[in-house]
């Protein structure tokens, strides 16, 4: 992994879940696993943020939200979706108004599995995230004809 220039900033978008998934990622936000030592920031304002962290399955409700979120933040983005019911839709897959997990409704770039998934799980998603934000980030420069940038920063 290289160092981005710019700190990127997550936000955490809660679909249905059973606040599992999001109680670890709090977990992996303090001091004993600091996802910040990465230069994670956590915004809850979506036009600040680069990655998104999605948890529970979508359904017929918090759908248009989330792309809503979605479409809020600023190219290149990246989507984590963290735990079974944001992967797959989990044990709430085969109800009346579940569309399934998150890549039913935006695309998805990493699956972190688990129900729940534990923090070292949610970093490492994170981590493998920042790659893929740093290749996107290439790819847009390289469309625009612009040299690359020490760090891959835009």
């Amino acid at each position: 992994m290289t160092y981005l220039a710019k700190s990127p900033w997550i936000v955490h978008y809660n679909g249905s879940s059973c606040n599992g998934c999001d109680i670890e990622i709090l977990a992996a936000l303090t001091p004993v696993f600091d996802v910040e030592r990465f230069g994670i920031i956590n915004t809850g304002n979506p036009k600040h943020a680069d990655i998104l962290l999605v948890t529970g399955s979508v359904n017929s409700q918090n759908r248009e939200p989330l792309k809503n979120v979605y479409d809020q933040i600023p190219d290149p983005k990246v989507v984590v979706a963290i735990g079974i019911c944001a992967t797959s839709g989990g044990i709430f897959r085969e109800c009346y108004n579940v569309y399934g997990g998150t890549d039913t409704t935006i695309p998805v770039d990493v699956y972190v599995p688990g129900c729940a998934a534990r923090p070292e799980s949610i970093i490492d998603g994170v981590v493998k995230a920042l790659g893929i934000l740093e290749e996107k980030r290439k790819k847009i420069q390289e469309k625009a004809g612009e040299p690359l940038k020490a760090g891959g920063a835009v």
